[in-house]
């Protein structure tokens, strides 16, 4: 349905070449936030890269979630929510 790429350095364009009988995908960018403790965070973006998805520098460093902003049902046993971000590019066909 879909694949991810990772950017290329040089700025060119990294997209795969489009056959004439398949309409040609086109790339979307999509933001990923993780909201919870410091150890669910880490251990959801280590799932994700033992996956093969998200290296764990795509990823911000955690930051706290200020706490009349609603994270929608996000905990955390010390009670700081805290967020990370990652970005990543899908072709969707």
């Amino acid at each position: 349905m879909f694949e991810y790429l990772e950017p290329d350095t040089s700025g060119a364009s990294n997209l795969p070449p489009s056959s004439r009988s398949t309409p040609p995908a086109r790339p979307e960018r999509v933001r990923h936030m993780l909201y919870g403790s410091l150890a669910g965070i880490d251990r959801t973006i280590k799932i994700l890269h033992a996956h093969g998805y998200a290296d764990p520098n795509d990823w911000s460093d955690p930051i706290p979630v200020p706490p009349a902003s609603d994270t929608v049902g996000a905990t955390s046993p010390a009670g700081t929510v805290w967020m990370a971000i990652a970005t990543k590019t899908v072709l969707i066909e």
